[in-house]
């Protein structure tokens, strides 16, 4: 048995899933596991919370009242200029290191914050550190790496995000370079991240067997089904899968009474995606419906034709290596999936591995398969798909976290 200490930016109930799974099934093999992360009002992963000690420390009072934008903006710069948050994320650390003899500290971002704490508590207690790395600043098209940006005016915002860009990555790579090894989600994040540390290992995100498994029931409606957020269409680009619907339309191949695009989306998504619709004709198909919690999540994808997975090609100008937990979700429920546009890289080709469906790289790709599935749900009143199941499995969560403690029993032994 040993105890980890998890230093993370986000921990379940709120967004960002993979250590609350890891937590789940560390426990189960007998691990102690222990959390300290930021308090972030979101409720999508309710049923992972409570399952290990958490430290939850709260930076922000006055999220809904008048002076909540001030409160954001002495955080930010005291984060910026004084490490601010991650000053408190040791303060937390210690704590519990008074109370308990810890193995190792793994910690887990999608930007920098808390790496610069979890190094500190690492190095004073003399135990390794993992850096568990989901998403990256390099990966983005543009600053979608922002949570929240300015808008001041355009040239000012160029140049904030210039800088804060090289304040994130100058403070991460001091750690990177210092961590005993690097966890990270795909092949692509791999290869970017070995320029900084020689010890890098692919994990990656993936679905919970308890939860995500083959269903078919027979529904009255075809429904495309995405669930999640569009920052931008640099990153997702949807316009080839309503080029497509828009051409089925045209040749009355389809009828909105029993077809539909169904999005489970923010405000944000929802306008960017009304407006591409509006501009090709295809506005009668869609469905928009707020986020959901995740424990309705299999239901949905159990009740769906297609499952979307809306992404753009992987280049310089593009998104790289992007492989969200939805995905291997998808993978896991049976369901045909439909990448769209085609990344041409890691996406696809865990689609082509799998045989979970097909990646599109044209809006006429996309239209022979809805057409296909289309026809066999009218004859059937289902679609389904036949897996490499192997290929599969190779993404869950139960998995993954066996490899996360074999990592962490070679640290320890080494040490």
């Amino acid at each position: 048995m040993k105890r980890i200490l998890i230093l993370c930016d986000m921990f379940p109930p709120a967004f960002a899933p993979r250590m609350g799974y890891l937590c789940k099934y560390m426990q189960r093999a007998g691990w102690k596991p222990y959390v300290v992360t930021e308090e972030i009002p979101e409720s999508m992963f309710t049923f992972l919370a409570g399952l290990v000690p958490a430290t939850y420390v709260r930076f922000f009072h006055h999220r809904k009242s008048p002076v909540g934008k001030l409160e954001w903006l002495g955080v930010f710069l005291g984060d910026l200029l004084f490490h601010y948050k991650d000053r408190q994320m040791v303060k937390a650390a210690d704590v519990l290191f008074r109370q308990e003899k810890f193995d190792a500290v793994l910690c887990s971002t999608y930007r920098t914050f808390p790496l610069p704490a979890a190094l500190r508590v690492a190095r004073k207690h003399h135990v390794p550190l993992v850096a568990d790395l989901r998403d990256i600043v390099e990966q983005y098209a543009g600053n979608e790496f922002i949570s929240k940006p300015v808008h001041l005016f355009p040239w000012l915002d160029r140049m904030i995000a210039k800088i804060y860009r090289k304040h994130l990555l100058k403070n991460r790579n001091k750690v990177l370079r210092q961590a005993d090894c690097l966890t990270t989600v795909s092949p692509w994040h791999v290869q970017t991240l070995s320029a900084y540390n020689r010890n890098v290992r692919l994990i990656y995100n993936g679905y919970d067997p308890e939860l995500f498994f083959p269903e078919y029931p027979q529904t009255k409606q075809f429904c495309l089904t995405y669930t999640g957020r569009i920052l931008s269409f640099g990153i997702r680009d949807p316009r080839p899968l309503f080029e497509a619907v828009r051409r089925l339309d045209n040749e009355h191949a389809i009828d909105p009474e029993d077809f539909r695009m169904v999005w489970y989306v923010d405000a944000h998504s929802r306008d960017l995606l009304d407006e591409a619709a509006r501009h090709d004709q295809v506005e009668k198909y869609m469905d928009y419906h707020p986020y959901v919690g995740a424990e309705k999540i299999p239901d949905i994808l159990h009740h769906s034709s297609i499952l979307l997975q809306i992404a753009n090609k992987c280049d310089a100008n593009g998104p790289k290596g992007i492989m969200s937990t939805k995905l291997f979700e998808a993978m896991a429920t049976g369901k045909p999936l439909l990448c769209v546009r085609s990344d041409e890289s890691c996406l696809e080709q865990a689609i082509r591995e799998t045989h979970t469906g097909t990646s599109a790289r044209t809006a006429d790709e996309a239209y022979r398969f809805i057409l296909e599935q289309y026809r066999l749900w009218k004859r059937q009143g289902f679609t389904a798909i036949e897996p490499n199941i192997q290929a599969v499995e190779r993404f869950s969560r139960r998995k993954q976290a066996e490899e996360f403690m074999q990592l962490i029993n070679e640290l320890t032994n080494n040490g």
